[in-house]
């Protein structure tokens, strides 16, 4: 004789809260402990001032690392309070690309009282922020 298989699947436990067995506020993973760190430098940088990628990586201990910067700030709610637009590329440019928040970007800068021009160019030398040693 076979045995037959239920078609019945297994009860299963609640789902655990992702916050269960962990200090509130604490890093859930070595992800998030970077993203964290990178999103604090991101908020330390000041009005009228900006910084690179590459920049922001060094800063929170993460050389090499201005991909991973762009990609954390790519998952950023709409209508964040963090100022994500005083993040350029290397070459003093807006990286984002027409439609995706560029327009907001230079928008912004202009505000803060840094000149963006038509293509998305600004003067880095003049701008970029200088975190105290």
């Amino acid at each position: 004789m076979s045995a037959v298989r239920s078609r019945v699947a297994p009860e299963r436990s609640a789902p655990r809260p992702k916050s269960a067995g962990r200090a509130p506020n604490a890093p859930r993973s070595e992800r998030d402990e970077h993203r964290a760190r990178i999103l604090a430098v991101v908020d330390s940088i000041p009005r009228g001032r900006v910084a690179t990628y590459g920049q922001i990586a060094l800063e929170a201990g993460l050389a090499r690392r201005a991909r991973l910067v762009g990609k954390i700030l790519s998952t950023l709610a709409p209508g964040t309070k963090l100022p994500w637009h005083r993040v350029v590329n290397s070459a003093g440019t807006i990286s984002l690309r027409p439609g995706s928040g560029a327009s907001t970007q230079q928008k912004r800068l202009r505000l803060e009282g840094i000149p963006v021009s038509r293509s998305g160019r600004l003067d880095l030398c003049r701008f970029r922020w200088q975190p105290e040693p």
